[in-house]
């Protein structure tokens, strides 16, 4: 049986008319003869929207009872059995009442696809999963009831509903939307104007990207390799040198004079960079603090294998349907280029037939190449190898991080990643069962082991393949490959929520442990402040007005303890959702601890600072880091109550900068972590970041956690004028 079509009415926020237009979509088809019933509609009792509703066969719902109280919801089961061609269900982020046969309602829109009718609904855009923490920052209402994105993506038509936050609010005031109780409270919280114009911006983008991907998908499917100048695209290729934050910066400025391009900058691996290890010591770096750069001029980043680099970087621009073509010159001579002409822009101004091509001279520098080939021959592959795997493992982590981590939207990093058509992760859960798709991105993908079509078969585990089709890769990118999609086979089975090993509970036990006994003494100490006060009012309202400042100040402090805990725990639960993006660049380690002292505010015993002169700037996340530091000096200046100031020191340490918050609490026992609510948030955090953190015996007998950053490149000194 064929599969029916999802359609689906996007909207920005309640009362933009979704559910009127998925009705008047349904009157236009019954007029023309299509068999179409109103399996679950909400009208919400709006005059207009129930007006459209007349004359539509409507299936009765299920009546439930929970908890004392009677709920309807949509009569699955006589759905299927009326069989009609087409299919309306409002709402399709709703959650089932418990009893019913599937907890979410997109789920029976699944099993009504499945059945083959068609179906139209309606969803808002703070449903989905990815947006919905945006949502929540933007109004300050978490939304209970979430969509997968996946579910919305594979909708076969998106139609958005707009409508202006002025025009909006309007209609609200008309009475069309609430209730008149209601009104002026939903006007001056949620549908303010400018909460209105975030999620509209929202749901434009959101909308915005779902078309892109529809037109890339076509043109695929019809060979189509000419760019469409839908918008203005610049691809920036970058070679890995120190020659190349010039290039970047003259394609921001291109990019800058034509409004709504994109700026995307793109270097390509070849066997030969592994091989003569192209990425040497201070060029990782060296890409990173370009990675950095793009990004804080808007653009995005890639790094793609290949072993052609004008041809990767042809087949790449085609695939991005780019318009522009922005790279450095060689630095091997101008005339020597032309007489050759086989250089990667010669080739590139050759081949790019729609495509314009920007030559940027590269500022003068030492090679970096030159300089440690002879040193470092016996290390290459290997470190090579290990920075290609690493790139490809964080490009992936922050996939996960930014929101797009359902399994096909990671399978799409990789396939694009690796240059592939396409890629399938595969699954047979019992030996009784056969092979199927888990997941899949890219035109075509193979469906069973020893396709014919597939290059490319990895085996991850005992019940999970990866197969992919598109060209033979070489062993090192197989390896690398192999880990990224160990990571994919990890996001599926937490996604289904498989339970935890017994490692995993303690830990969580132990956190949930230090969260209480923490939030408990800070109680503790606010009783014991008020009960201080509330004797010394009852005494003498007017006198110990010295008393009752101490106790107020003890006051306060426990309560910006308590407060900060409120703030790390909603911190660490982000983190672990993967809603926190994590943006390295070039920090100054002097400001994040100004930052971090200032977020403690008075009150509580004195940092002592060790920081050495000339510190150089780490490559971090400036919100993480001053989060984790604030967290840890907040939990030294606790457990040292009793004792001396904690101390922070900071020193530069062959390439690292390294961190220590020394306090006068309990060592850590030998063989044991030593733990605690800050100490966790601080460990997670340093590892959203890509770095290392760990807990050793101070130099007094207390405890010392050490944090190592990567150190940045020294900046450019400013050259003197005559």
């Amino acid at each position: 049986m064929e599969r029916g079509q999802l359609r689906i009415y996007l909207g920005a926020a309640p009362g933009v008319g979704k559910t009127y237009e998925m009705l008047a979509e349904a009157q236009r088809r019954r007029a023309r003869g299509t068999d179409v019933v109103a399996a679950l509609v909400e009208t919400h009792g709006r005059r207009l929207t129930t007006a459209m509703a007349e004359g539509l066969e409507t299936v009765p719902r299920r009546t439930m009872a929970y908890r004392g109280s009677t709920f309807s919801e949509m009569d699955l089961d006589a759905v299927l059995a009326r069989h009609p061609q087409v299919a309306l269900v409002d709402e399709l982020a709703h959650t089932n009442v418990p009893g019913c046969r599937n907890a979410k309602r997109w789920q029976d829109v699944n099993e009504l696809l499945g059945a083959g009718i068609d179906v139209v609904t309606t969803l808002n855009i703070q449903h989905l999963e990815s947006l919905n923490d945006v949502a929540r920052q933007i109004t300050g209402v978490e939304q209970q009831e979430t969509l997968p994105d996946a579910v919305a993506r594979a909708a076969e038509q998106i139609e958005l509903v707009d409508m202006t936050p002025e025009a909006l609010r309007r209609r609200m005031v008309h009475g069309n939307v609430y209730p008149p109780n209601r009104i002026e409270a939903a006007l001056t919280h949620y549908f303010r104007p400018g909460n209105l114009t975030a999620l509209r911006e929202l749901a434009l983008l959101w909308v915005a990207d779902r078309v892109e991907e529809g037109m890339r998908r076509y043109r695929q499917e019809h060979g189509i390799a000419t760019p469409w100048e839908t918008r203005e695209r610049i691809i920036v290729c970058l070679a890995g040198d120190d020659g190349d934050e010039p290039v970047i910066r003259r394609a921001a400025r291109i990019a800058a004079r034509t409004p709504a391009s994109e700026l995307i900058a793109v270097h390509v691996r070849t066997e030969d960079s592994l091989r003569d290890n192209g990425i040497l010591v201070g060029a990782a770096t060296g890409l990173e603090t370009q990675r950095a750069l793009v990004t804080s001029l808007g653009g995005s980043f890639y790094q793609i294998p290949g072993e052609d680099v004008a041809r990767s970087l042809l087949q790449f621009a085609s695939a991005e349907n780019a318009t522009q073509i922005v790279l450095g010159a060689s630095r091997r001579g101008r005339l020597l280029t032309l007489v050759a002409g086989k250089s990667t822009p010669t080739r590139l101004a050759r081949k790019a037939q729609h495509m314009d091509v920007h030559l940027v001279s590269r500022q003068a520098g030492r090679d970096r190449r030159a300089r440690v080939l002879t040193a470092l021959r016996s290390r290459r592959t290997s470190a090579a190898r290990a920075t290609a795997e690493a790139a490809a493992l964080t490009r992936l982590a922050g996939c996960v991080l930014s929101g797009r981590g359902e399994p096909p939207a990671l399978l799409e990093e990789m396939r694009e990643m690796f240059g592939l058509q396409a890629l399938s992760l595969l699954e047979h859960p019992r030996e009784d069962t056969g092979w199927y798709v888990a997941a899949s991105a890219g035109p075509e993908p193979p469906e069973r082991p020893g396709d014919p079509v597939a290059e490319v078969e990895l085996a991850i585990s005992d019940t999970f393949l990866l197969a992919g089709r598109g060209r033979t890769l070489t062993a090192a990118e197989a390896r690398t490959l192999f880990s990224c999609a160990v990571q994919v086979v990890a996001s599926l089975t937490r996604r289904r929520g498989e339970p935890e090993d017994a490692a995993d509970l303690r830990s969580r036990t132990a956190l949930l442990a230090a969260i209480g006994q923490n939030a408990r003494q800070q109680l503790g100490a606010i009783r014991v402040a008020l009960a201080g006060l509330d004797g010394l009012t009852k005494r003498d309202p007017a006198a110990q007005n010295g008393d009752r400042a101490l106790l107020l100040a003890a006051l306060r402090q426990a309560v910006g303890r308590l407060d900060r805990l409120v703030a790390d725990l909603g911190d660490l639960v982000r983190l672990h959702a993967g809603a926190i993006e994590t943006f390295l660049r070039p920090v100054d380690l002097d400001e994040i601890v100004a930052a971090a002292l200032d977020d403690l505010g008075p009150g509580g015993p004195h940092i002592m600072l060790n920081t050495a002169e000339d510190l150089p700037d780490v490559i971090a996340d400036a919100s993480l880091l001053t989060r984790m530091l604030t967290s840890l000096l907040a939990d030294a200046q606790q457990r040292s109550q009793d004792g001396p100031a904690p101390v922070l020191s900071a020193a530069a340490v062959a390439g690292h900068v390294q961190i220590r918050v020394v306090d006068a609490g309990p060592a850590p026992k030998p063989g044991t972590p030593n733990g605690g609510f800050a100490l966790k948030l601080a460990r997670d955090l340093t590892e959203a970041m890509g770095d290392t953190i760990h807990c050793e015996r101070g130099p007094g007998g207390g405890r010392s956690v050490v944090i190592e950053l990567p150190a940045a490149a020294p900046r450019p000194r400013a050259r003197a004028t005559a």
